[in-house]
C-alpha cells in the first residue's frame, strides 16, 4: 500500500537527472521488463477479467456523476448559473516536488483569475498520463503524487466519499512496472482520497457523461499503441447507449499528431480507431476536442474542418519540452493507412494563433519558439548539468586510449568506428535510421574519435616531460586514467552538449534529450474547460516561474499545507478558445 509521506518540502525529490548513469541503467531495465510484461501479461486484460459486469453497469458508472443520480454520497456535476460544467485537465505531473506541487496548488484553488473572470475549480480532474517520473515505484507515487496533491488540497471531508472525482490515464512511465501501482491507486474499490479529490475508475480507461450531450473518453494504448479487446468492447457499449448527436472530448496518452514523423509510432492511428468506434455506434456524434499530454509543453492545432482542436498540455510537473521544432502544418490524412475518422473529418492541422492587444500575431505554443531556442543554449553547459554522464564518456575515452597504446595505428580508425556505432545506436532509438541520422552519427564519431586521440597523445606527452613512465608505470597508469576520465570526460560532455544544441536547434533531432538534459521546470500549464450546451471554452493556464525549494513555508491557515511569498502567478497562455458546436439540422 502506498501511503503519503511525512517529510517536509526540503526532504522531497528534485527533478530526475535523466543522464545520470545509474538512472539510465534502471530505465533500460524497466523498459526491457515492461516490454516483455506488456506482451505476455497485459494487466488491462486481467483487470477486465476481474470486473465481469454487463454493459448496463458500465454505462451506469459512466453516468454516475450526472445530476439526479441515486447515490447522494457521490459527487454530482452541477451546472453553474449559465448551465455550464467545469473540468480540469493536467498531465505529466510527478517529477520534482516544486513544479508538481505548484500546479497541484493552482488546480486546488476555488477560483483562478483569467482575463478579468474568476474560473471555478473543475468539478472533475483528469490526469492525462505519466503520473510519476522517471519510473513507477511506491516511493515515486508517494513523494511525487500523493504527498504534493494532498498538501495542495487538504481533504475537507476525510470520512466521506463525496468530493470532486479524479480520473487518470496511464502513460509509458506508469506502465514501467506493468501498471501494478497505477491500478492499486486509481482503480481501487475503496476510493483513494487524493486530498479533496476521489478516485472512482475501475479500469485504466474510462468514459464519463458530463452533461446530457457531452462526454469525455480516456483511452489506454499501453506501450505498444494498441487497444485490447475488452477496452474496445467497453467503448462500444458506451457508444451504443449515448444519445444521438452527442459530443466527445477525446483524451489519449500521446499527441500522435506531433509524432507523425516518428517511424513506427501508432498513437494517432489508435486514437483514430477509438474515434471510429464512437462514429460507428452513435449516430451524429462529434469530436470537437482531442487532448493529450506526453509532450511537456502547451501547443494547439486547428483542424481544417473549422471546429476540431488538437491540444497538447503536458505541463503538470515534468521537465519542459521545446516548441521551436513544431511544424506549422501537419498532414494527418494518409491514404495508405486505415484512417477512418480523419478521412471524413480532419485531414490537415494548422498551428493555432492569436493576436495581442497591439495586434501582433502569436503562435499557440508555450513557451514561444524564441524562448525555446534561447533555453536550448543551456546545453552548452551540459557538463555542469550532467557530470556523471561526462565521467562515463571519459571512461570510454580512457578505454579506447588504452587500446591505442597496444595498437597505435589501428586506433585511428577503431576509435571513430566505435564512437560512430555508439552514436548511431543512441540516435536510432528515438529518431530512426534515416540518412541524416547516419551522417550525424558519423560526424559525431569522427569528432569524438579525434578528441580522444588528441587528448591521449597530449596527456602522454606532458606526463613524459615530468617523469619517465618506464620508471613509474603504476603512477603513469593512474595519472593517465584520471586525466582521460576527468578532463577527457569534460571535453566529451561539452562536445555532447554542443551536439544536442545543434541537432535539436537546426537538424530536427533529439528534442527530448536536449531538454531533459537541462531539467527545466518553467512554463508549467494545465487546461480549465467550460462545457456548455452550445460548445466548449478552453482556458489554458500557465505558470512561467516555479518557486524554488526554499520559498515554501508552512501555511498557518486554511488552504494548502505550504505556500510561497510572493504568491504563485498563473497567467493566460492565450485568450480563451471557444469551440462552438452548431446544432444539428432537423431530421425530415
Amino acid at each position: 500500500m502506498v501511503t503519503p509521506s511525512d517529510k517536509t518540502p526540503r526532504d522531497l525529490p528534485f527533478m530526475a537527472g535523466w543522464f545520470e548513469p545509474g538512472l539510465l541503467i534502471k530505465l533500460l531495465w524497466r523498459v526491457i521488463v515492461s516490454d516483455v510484461f506488456g506482451q505476455y501479461a497485459d494487466r488491462r486484460l486481467v483487470l477486465a477479467a476481474l470486473d465481469p459486469v454487463d454493459p448496463k453497469e458500465l454505462v451506469r458508472r459512466a453516468q454516475q456523476f450526472m445530476p439526479g443520480n441515486d447515490n447522494e454520497e457521490v459527487w454530482a456535476f452541477t451546472p453553474d448559473e449559465e448551465g455550464a460544467v467545469w473540468i480540469d485537465y493536467v498531465a505529466d505531473l510527478g517529477d520534482g516536488f516544486d513544479a508538481t506541487y505548484a500546479m497541484a496548488s493552482l488546480l486546488a484553488r476555488e477560483t483562478i483569475g483569467f482575463e478579468g473572470k474568476n474560473l471555478p475549480r473543475g468539478q472533475l480532474l483528469v490526469m492525462g498520463g505519466d503520473e510519476v517520473y522517471p519510473h513507477a515505484s511506491a516511493e515515486a507515487y508517494r513523494e511525487k503524487l500523493l504527498t504534493p496533491y494532498r498538501w495542495a488540497f487538504p481533504d475537507p471531508h476525510p470520512g466521506l466519499l463525496k468530493g470532486p472525482p479524479v480520473y487518470a490515464l496511464p502513460g509509458n512511465h506508469d506502465w514501467y512496472d506493468g501498471l501494478l501501482l497505477f491500478l492499486a491507486l486509481f482503480s481501487r474499490r475503496e476510493h483513494l482520497h487524493l486530498g479533496g479529490w476521489r478516485t472512482h475508475q475501475r479500469r485504466s480507461y474510462f468514459a464519463l457523461q458530463l452533461t446530457p450531450q457531452w462526454w469525455i473518453w480516456g483511452m489506454d494504448s499501453q506501450l505498444d499503441d494498441d487497444m485490447d479487446q475488452p477496452q474496445k468492447d467497453y467503448f462500444v457499449a458506451i457508444a451504443k447507449e449515448m444519445p444521438e448527436n452527442s459530443n466527445i472530448i477525446l483524451c489519449g496518452p500521446e499527441p500522435g499528431w506531433l509524432y507523425t514523423h516518428v517511424v513506427g509510432n501508432g498513437s494517432l492511428k489508435i486514437m483514430d480507431y477509438l474515434a471510429w468506434i464512437a462514429i460507428r455506434h452513435c449516430k451524429g456524434v462529434r469530436i470537437p476536442l482531442v487532448i493529450s499530454g506526453d509532450t511537456h509543453h502547451y501547443s494547439r492545432y486547428e483542424g481544417d474542418d473549422g471546429m476540431t482542436q488538437f491540444v497538447t498540455s503536458g505541463g503538470g510537473g515534468a521537465f519542459l519540452h521545446p516548441t521551436h521544432q513544431l511544424a506549422q502544418t501537419v498532414d494527418v490524412y494518409c491514404p495508405q493507412d486505415d484512417i477512418t475518422w480523419m478521412k471524413s473529418a480532419v485531414k490537415k492541422l494548422t498551428l493555432g494563433s492569436w493576436k495581442t492587444k497591439e495586434g501582433v500575431s502569436q503562435e499557440a505554443c508555450y513557451p514561444s519558439r524564441a524562448d525555446s531556442m534561447a533555453m536550448l543554449r543551456g546545453n552548452l553547459r551540459f557538463p555542469a548539468y550532467n557530470p556523471g554522464f561526462g565521467l562515463v564518456l571519459g571512461a570510454i575515452y580512457w578505454l579506447l586510449a588504452l587500446l591505442g597504446s597496444f595498437f597505435p595505428w589501428d586506433i585511428w580508425y577503431v576509435a571513430p568506428l566505435v564512437m560512430t556505432g555508439g552514436f548511431y545506436a543512441y540516435t536510432k532509438r528515438t529518431e530512426g535510421s534515416s540518412t541524416k541520422v547516419k551522417l550525424v552519427s558519423l560526424v559525431n564519431g569522427v569528432l569524438h574519435g579525434l578528441a580522444m586521440i588528441g587528448l591521449g597523445t597530449a596527456f602522454a606527452y606532458i606526463n613524459a616531460l615530468v617523469f619517465d613512465p618506464a620508471d613509474w608505470p603504476r603512477l603513469h597508469f593512474l595519472l593517465f586514467a584520471g586525466e582521460m576520465i576527468g578532463l577527457g570526460g569534460l571535453v566529451a560532455a561539452e562536445l555532447f552538449g554542443v551536439y544536442l544544441y545543434l541537432s535539436s536547434g537546426y537538424l530536427d533531432l533529439n528534442h527530448n534529450d536536449a531538454f531533459s538534459s537541462m531539467r527545466r521546470d518553467s512554463h508549467r500549464n494545465f487546461i480549465r474547460i467550460r462545457i456548455a450546451p452550445d460548445g466548449l471554452t478552453l482556458y489554458p493556464i500557465g505558470l512561467t516561474k516555479v518557486p524554488d525549494r526554499d520559498s515554501w513555508v508552512k501555511n498557518g491557515g486554511p488552504g494548502p499545507t505550504y505556500v510561497t511569498n510572493p504568491d504563485l502567478q498563473p497567467e493566460p497562455i492565450e485568450p480563451a478558445i471557444v469551440i462552438k458546436v452548431p446544432p444539428r439540422p432537423a431530421q425530415s
